[in-house]
């Protein structure tokens, strides 16, 4: 089913079984931390991957299974993993792969949290992040050692907006034998599609624009089902889990080896770290992914005209969006890997500094003043004194984020009155 439909119908079909016991047309919520065993035989099968079927919450759930084959067709993979949150996939991304001893790459123009987890904490159990430059091949290429396991980046820098090459990074990730990890949070799969420009692992956080209301937590790891996981360095998935039957996870699984990575994350890190997501946020990631394609539209569509707008506003100092013709550099990359629009996102320097900042965002009456964004409601925020303020000055500025700057949230509302909005506070 999933080979024959386009997006928008994924977006409301994909992994949704008509032929279920009570015939419902609407996503059931299974609520239920447990499933009965026929019989011994049943439940001995099951955890030893014999035949598929649920056997506890924290593992799978049925209307969790549905949003994982949705998130996975609309993006083109292979098998998915939904979490109780955007931070647990991406910590679960890398220690699905990594060890003690082990490194990562990443760029450097990451979420503030993101940074804090692969500067601060990654490092307490022993995998060392090293950071490049976004776009800076040469010093990518040059970092990577016999050590690195993955290369992460983000498909839209947060907060900087600076649109990431993913083929030309996928292509020196691979030429070093190892997987590249996107997130691709800020575009979701109607704006790009990464494993189409050879990404390997994507991941999401749901809370945000894939359920597009603010009203739940969540993540999600798609797994490509093309990298080969067989090279020794991976030992993860080389040597017998001593935890899971001996499993050599590039080897032992069978038919399922093509998504071995997506079955180990299930089987070591969630089954025994436990980030599950709720059966009723699962559902509700459903209901939003159903409108993603006319959500994704206005949004875009509504960030274009508002970084337009404050482009020729004399109290503005500069605006990014990957839209602007001024942006040029960053609008040809753009171009090449978003096709549909170029997201809701805009980030602007207001003349005046941290202080004008200040005062625009107690301004605003119809944006809401939250640490969020994707939410189909306008957001702002000031990220030098939020969302990024645990990061020193130093690595502020390497990522792109000064004091005037400000980070808009461009929702889904009529566009005159957002504009309004804008224009009010900056009196």
């Amino acid at each position: 089913m999933t080979k024959q439909y386009r997006l928008e119908t994924l977006a409301l079909h994909a992994g949704q079984d008509r032929q279920e016991a009570q015939l419902s047309r609407g996503v059931p919520v299974y609520r239920t931390s447990s499933f009965l065993f026929k019989d011994t035989e049943h439940a001995a099968n099951l955890f030893a991957l014999k035949e598929p079927g649920n056997i506890y919450t924290r593992l799978m759930n049925p209307t969790q299974a549905i949003l994982e084959e949705r998130v996975a067709a609309l993006e083109g993979g292979k098998a998915a993993l939904a979490l109780a949150s955007g931070t647990s996939a991406i910590f679960y991304s890398i220690i699905n792969l990594a060890k003690a001893g082990d490194e990562i790459v990443a760029a450097n123009n990451l979420y503030g949290g993101t940074f804090t987890m692969f500067n601060d904490i990654l490092p307490q159990l022993g995998i060392i992040v090293r950071f490049v430059k976004a776009n800076d091949f040469k010093a990518l290429d040059k970092i990577i050692n016999s050590r690195t396991r993955a290369v992460f980046i983000e498909t839209i820098g947060n907060p900087a907006l600076e649109v990431s090459d993913i083929q030309k990074t996928a292509d020196i990730a691979h030429h070093h034998k190892i997987p590249l990890i996107v997130d691709s949070t800020f575009t979701t799969p109607y704006l790009s599609r990464p494993i189409e420009h050879g990404a390997d692992i994507i991941v999401h956080s749901l809370t945000k624009w894939l359920g597009g209301h603010g009203a739940g937590i969540g993540g999600i790891v798609i797994d490509a089902g093309k990298f080969d996981w067989t090279d020794s360095k991976f030992v993860l998935y080389n040597e017998p889990d001593s935890s899971y039957h001996g499993i050599r996870y590039a080897h032992d699984l069978g038919d399922l080896n093509p998504v071995a990575y997506a079955l180990r994350m299930r089987l070591v890190p969630l089954r025994n770290l436990g980030a599950a997501i709720s059966p009723d946020n699962a559902w509700i990631f459903l209901q939003g992914l159903e409108t993603l394609h006319l959500r994704m539209r206005a949004h875009s569509e509504n960030a274009l005209k508002a970084a337009m707008y404050l482009n020729d506003h004399p109290k503005v100092d500069w605006v990014k969006y990957p839209g602007l013709a001024s942006e040029a550099d960053n609008k040809i990359i753009a171009e090449k890997y978003l096709k549909n629009g170029y997201g809701g996102m805009v980030v602007f320097g207001i003349k005046g500094g941290k202080e004008s900042g200040e005062k625009f965002i107690n301004r605003l009456e119809l944006f809401s003043h939250v640490a969020n964004v994707g939410d189909a409601k306008s957001l702002a925020i000031h990220p030098a004194s939020t969302t990024h303020s645990q990061l020193s000055k130093a690595a502020q500025a390497k990522g792109g984020i000064s004091p005037e700057l400000i980070r808009l949230s461009i929702g889904i509302e009529h566009i005159d009155d957002i504009l309004a909005d804008i224009d009010q506070a900056l009196a």
